[in-house]
């Protein structure tokens, strides 16, 4: 509390009056308590009235100078006894039951004074529902928080808000509310920050855009090799079938005679027992007329030409694919010395046994096509057979031989020969 000040500077005798001096407010009392009118044979107060305002109250006496003031000492500071807080509705203890106590316990001047207990906050209370708020009310809790969620009758700045407390100044974490629940409508800016995170970038197409173009060259790449490695060998075999089939037809009906053959045209049917190989043989190399049909060519033109079964004398020089197309010689490594070739015509069987085998050549090695071939370990003119495809598999980078002599001629009259019955 702020302590009292005279109004008046200039009242020097107000300001050295001194309130502990005896006598100091009898002065004072005459006037009566609080300013009121002193009734005769009234009793003098026991408390200090309450100053009057300067314009009601009397100047007080003034003392001689001469008198003396003698200081009024200070109450001495009483020790602290803490006293019982008791409930205003309990009874206080009788005092003789408390006096033993009171002259055992010692103060402890340092713990702080404990408020009275609340009984109402010491166990667990529901507390009461707050009021319901109306909407159509203005001003109301739901219509201000309906106003700051950004509702359908909040501006542009409440939106803004809304969206700022929702995911925060930079988006902040998503919302979570159940799907049922009505959203609010997004502010401009909000959408466009949407509509730009949905883009996609462009590291994002650049990636995608690799990635379709691995993922067709991957497509294509494996049609192309179930086209290479499947359906050449499902459309040879269907092709060389076909031929054979129409060889052996007009062999039965006698519209071929042997004689020279026009390229492609086939004449003949080789027979590997082994191999359980039966194919048609035509009428010269090339792969688009002959090979990729599923059928063996004869070596027929140019410097390459080379004799025919019939011929008493020469090197019967045949080619087919290892890989594809039918493949008829994928497994010509496996034939072994002794192993029987069968040449089969419209009017006879020749039969030829395999004799030698050369892994690996270049391509432009002719001379295994001699009539006497280099490296078939021949040394004499005879009717020999020469059988050449790729390798590796799956390359035409090298080439493999084997060749064979021939063991016996049987005429179709006398029936098969015995490495076909067998």
């Amino acid at each position: 509390m702020t302590a009292l000040r005279p109004e008046r500077e200039s009242d020097t005798s107000y300001g050295q009056q001194s309130y502990g001096v005896p006598g100091a407010f009898e002065d004072w009392s005459d006037a009566g308590a609080y300013g009121a009118s002193p009734q005769p044979g009234a009793q003098p107060q026991s408390y200090p009235p309450e100053p009057q305002r300067p314009s009601q109250r009397q100047s007080p006496p003034q003392q001689p100078p001469t008198q003396s003031y003698e200081p009024v000492p200070e109450p001495q500071a009483q020790p602290y006894e803490p006293q019982s807080y008791e409930p205003p509705y309990e009874s206080q203890p009788p005092q003789a039951e408390a006096e033993p106590y009171a002259a055992s316990y010692e103060p402890v001047p340092e713990e702080p004074l404990l408020p009275p207990v609340d009984e109402e906050t010491v166990a667990l209370r529901i507390p009461d529902p707050p009021p319901a708020a109306d909407d159509s009310i203005p001003g109301s809790a739901a219509a201000a928080g309906s106003r700051s969620d950004g509702g359908a009758h909040g501006g542009r700045a409440a939106r803004r808000k809304a969206a700022k407390r929702r995911h925060g100044r930079r988006g902040g974490a998503p919302d979570t509310r159940p799907a049922d629940e009505p959203r609010a409508p997004l502010s401009r800016v909000e959408a466009r920050r949407q509509a730009r995170a949905r883009k996609p970038g462009p590291a994002v197409v650049a990636s995608r855009a690799i990635g379709e173009v691995f993922i067709t060259t991957g497509v294509l790449m494996l049609l192309f090799v179930t086209y290479q490695l499947w359906w050449t060998n499902v459309r040879a075999h269907a092709q060389a079938g076909k031929e054979a089939s129409s060889l052996q037809d007009d062999w039965a009906n006698g519209k071929r005679n042997p004689g020279a053959f026009e390229p492609g045209q086939g004449f003949a049917i080789l027979h590997i027992p082994k191999l359980d190989v039966v194919v048609p043989i035509a009428e010269g190399t090339s792969n688009k007329g002959v090979l990729d049909r599923g059928m063996v060519g004869h070596y027929a033109e140019g410097a390459l030409k080379t004799a025919m079964p019939s011929d008493k004398t020469g090197n019967f020089g045949l080619a087919g694919h290892r890989n594809t197309h039918g493949e008829p010689f994928r497994y010509i490594n496996r034939l072994t010395p002794g192993d029987p070739i069968v040449v089969e015509t419209q009017d006879e069987y020749y039969v030829y046994k395999m004799a030698s085998i050369l892994p690996v050549t270049p391509p432009s090695n002719t001379s295994v096509l001699n009539p006497i071939p280099v490296g078939s370990g021949f040394t004499e003119p005879g009717r020999y057979i020469t059988l050449t495809t790729c390798t590796p598999e799956f390359t035409s980078k090298y080439r493999m031989i084997v060749w064979g002599k021939m063991v016996e001629e049987r005429p179709r009259s006398k029936g098969k020969p015995d490495a076909l019955v067998s």
